[in-house]
């Protein structure tokens, strides 16, 4: 059993880090073997649009994000973290997620792994950064645990948010519950759901004239 925190914050042992941390800390005293991962430093660029993983199942960009490719699909568990700016995720968050629909063909590769997401902001904005990542988290029929969201703005006064410290370890023992517990969709649904519509009712993604 595997959980992979991906820090998604340019801030070196910033509040956000620390917050996954904490939620590892939580999966590895249930038993799992936990990752760190930071986008910090990595060169990811952003998705181009050019959809031409929705036909070969691969991203043609060489970057750094391969390698993030295969720890998402070696972990059971996959954490998000993000710092809030203006009011959702950090822009390296939201190039993480435009990345990996590169692994929503042939079929959503990362189905029935448990998700969870930790969001920091100074004061507002967690709510819709965490709404991100549920969706996301929906979209590719992932397991979610509670999320959880910190207040802090100086570098490391998370520490003093003691219900996120406790919300964060207790989302990573929740996670290796979910693990253990092997939840996994309908073999049928293993595509997106617009897909799967498409081809059983044979109707088009976008409405026509």
């Amino acid at each position: 059993m595997k959980v992979l925190g991906i820090v998604c914050s340019s801030r070196k042992g910033g509040n956000t880090e620390i917050l996954v941390k904490e939620a590892l800390s939580g999966a590895e005293e249930s038993g799992a073997e936990i990752e760190l991962f930071t986008i910090r430093g990595k060169n990811i660029k952003p998705c181009d649009g050019c959809h031409a993983c929705e036909k070969t199942g691969v991203c043609h960009i060489k970057d750094d994000m391969q390698g993030i490719y295969e720890k998402m699909l070696a972990a059971d568990g996959i954490i998000l973290g993000t710092p809030v700016y203006f009011w959702t995720v950090s822009g390296q968050a939201k190039v993480l997620i435009d990345r990996t629909i590169a692994l929503s063909h042939p079929r959503l590769m990362l189905a029935n792994k448990v998700a969870g997401a930790v969001a920091v902001a100074s004061r507002q904005g967690t709510v819709s950064a965490l709404n991100v990542f549920q969706r996301y988290f929906a979209g590719n029929h992932m397991f979610t645990a509670d999320l959880v969201d910190g207040l802090a703005n100086d570098k490391g006064a998370i520490v003093r948010d003691k219900r996120a410290m406790k919300s964060a370890y207790e989302m990573g023992r929740q996670m290796a519950s979910l693990v253990k517990k092997k939840l996994k969709f309908p073999d049928e649904f293993d595509v997106p759901l617009y897909e799967y519509v498409n081809k059983k009712y044979k109707v088009p993604r976008y409405p026509t004239a």
